[in-house]
């Protein structure tokens, strides 16, 4: 295993506003085609194409690699809900994000699946996120999402570039974002927080 040297991604001060988005920005949020990503970041609305199917693919296999053993137990410990593309609200404002995929102890959302009472977003920080990096969405996913994760306290972050077969496995230590790990290519590695299993990283880029 290979260990990349430290470094610190700064994020802002906590912010103290109370400030809400504009109403023509939920509007358009809500009427955002169906192929389309939306997403709120600091007031201002992103869209996104469906992912190109490299990401579409990275993710998929990720997703399974990870949830058999930490979501359903099987050749892991389990204690995890593992989702994929959960859109994700923030703050009072709020921020509104959608992680390729997203982790959460067990016991902070035991009620995962909800109900027809419960809303379809969730407001509880994930203790892990993983955003599958594309020439369409690197601007977001390494500038404002980056920070708002680090402002509201997920504790791991993992960028994958699946064009250039890399993963890079961040976590947060106070106000910084620190680079703990990098991979590339079809290393066999353990990353943190899933360090219990070895992930075959050419079974994430296969096709």
């Amino acid at each position: 295993m290979r260990k990349s040297p430290r470094m610190a991604t700064r994020r802002p001060p906590e912010s103290e506003s109370t400030e809400r988005n504009d109403p023509s920005v939920e509007a358009a949020f809500q009427a955002a085609p169906p192929e389309m990503v939306a997403e709120i970041l600091d007031g201002e609305l992103y869209l996104s194409p469906r992912p190109a199917r490299p990401h579409a693919s990275a993710k998929s296999r990720l997703g399974i690699l990870i949830g058999g053993p930490f979501a359903l137990g099987k050749g892991g410990p389990g204690g995890w809900v593992i989702l994929d593309e959960p859109e994700l609200h923030f703050g009072p404002r709020p921020d509104k994000l959608v992680p390729d995929l997203a982790g959460w102890k067990r016991e902070r959302l035991p009620n995962a699946a909800g109900g027809d009472d419960v809303p379809e977003h969730y407001d509880v920080t994930p203790d892990w996120v993983c955003e599958v990096l594309s020439q369409r969405t690197r601007h977001m996913d390494m500038g404002p999402k980056m920070r708002i994760y680090a402002r509201e306290g997920v504790r791991h972050l993992w960028l994958v570039d699946p064009l250039t077969r890399t993963l890079n496995v961040f976590r947060l230590e106070g106000r910084d974002w620190l680079l703990a790990d990098s991979f590339s290519g079809d290393q066999r590695v353990r990353a943190m927080p899933f360090e219990d299993i070895e992930l075959e990283l050419a079974l994430v880029w296969s096709t």
